[in-house]
């Protein structure tokens, strides 16, 4: 199964994988009915100083990721949310769905990039895909 990223403004493209959304802030002007989620794992967004030091702004992109995945690694979260992803993944997609308006350089894209190298030796190959939509 793949692992993917989608913007939660957009039409769901895909409500059959394990939808997550992995921002620390509710996206504004969405409800909980229409997010279609299957969790919020507001834990592995990042901490708010990172979040509001970096305010989305490209040329802080490579450093944002530098120390967002320093945040991921020391993270007391993630050995729970990697659990969770090796459950999943074997059976379903796995979207990681975003707020960002940048769909480039955001967590979302980060933590993806980071997941696929955790999860490596976890799930098998053949199931772990990396996808682009």
């Amino acid at each position: 199964m793949a692992l993917k990223l989608e913007r939660i403004y957009t039409k769901p493209a895909d409500l059959s994988g394990y939808r997550v959304l992995v921002d620390r802030l509710w996206p504004r002007g969405i409800s909980k009915v229409n997010a279609h989620l299957d969790t919020w794992e507001k834990a592995m967004g990042p901490t708010t100083d990172l979040r509001k030091w970096f305010n989305h702004e490209p040329a802080k992109y490579p450093e944002f990721k530098t120390r967002y995945l320093a945040e991921i690694k020391a993270n007391p979260a993630l050995p729970d949310f990697l659990a969770l992803l090796t459950t999943q993944l074997p059976t379903q997609d796995v979207i990681l769905l975003f707020g960002a308006k940048d769909e480039t350089h955001n967590q979302a894209v980060v933590l993806k990039d980071f997941l696929l190298t955790a999860l490596a030796d976890r799930v098998p190959a053949a199931r772990l895909q990396d996808s682009a939509e």
